[in-house]
């Protein structure tokens, strides 16, 4: 068994996560106040760091709530479900936002070209990941792919061409 003690570790640095990351991407400026006696502007350098850093903060904060330790269900689940890494969707999607802010930062120089590549392959991948690599996307009677089709081409090897040829036979 949990103890609900974890659970609300869990919650608690959620939030937190949270609210670092909400006062990193809304105010960045922040930083500066906080960190430097002089006032002067947040370089493009610091303002980029800082929300990447945030949406990062936004992406472990929401893998932690949604990886709340929980007691097993006493009903089984009614299909067999394959089970994914628990930063998956976040992290996904968390390296789509950030490539796409990194491909639209111009004033950091090589630097935002970088943090697209590495975020665009995080993203890229977990979505293929999300979409594609899970075992029920084969069909149980045929053992065909779902995601193929007959449509147009003709496609004999398509789920739906396998079982039309299993109910001929």
């Amino acid at each position: 068994m949990f103890s609900s003690s974890l659970a609300v570790w869990s919650a608690i640095a959620a939030a937190l996560l949270a609210l670092q990351a909400l006062l990193l991407a809304a105010v960045p400026r922040l930083l500066l106040f906080l960190s430097a006696s002089d006032a002067h502007a947040l370089t493009p350098l610091e303002r980029f760091l800082a929300h990447h850093f945030a949406i990062f903060l936004a992406v472990l904060a929401l893998a932690l709530l949604l990886n709340i330790p929980s007691p097993p269900s006493p009903v089984p689940p009614s299909a067999e479900t394959a089970s994914t890494h628990p930063l998956l969707y976040p992290l996904a999607i968390g390296s789509t936002l950030s490539a796409f802010i990194a491909w639209n930062s111009d004033d950091v120089g090589t630097l935002a070209s970088i943090f697209f590549f590495f975020s665009l392959t995080i993203s890229l991948w977990g979505l293929w990941e999300i979409i594609f690599a899970n075992s029920a996307s084969f069909s149980k009677t045929t053992g065909a792919d779902k995601h193929t089709s007959s449509f147009i081409f003709g496609n004999k090897a398509a789920a739906s061409s396998v079982k039309k040829n299993m109910k001929t036979k």
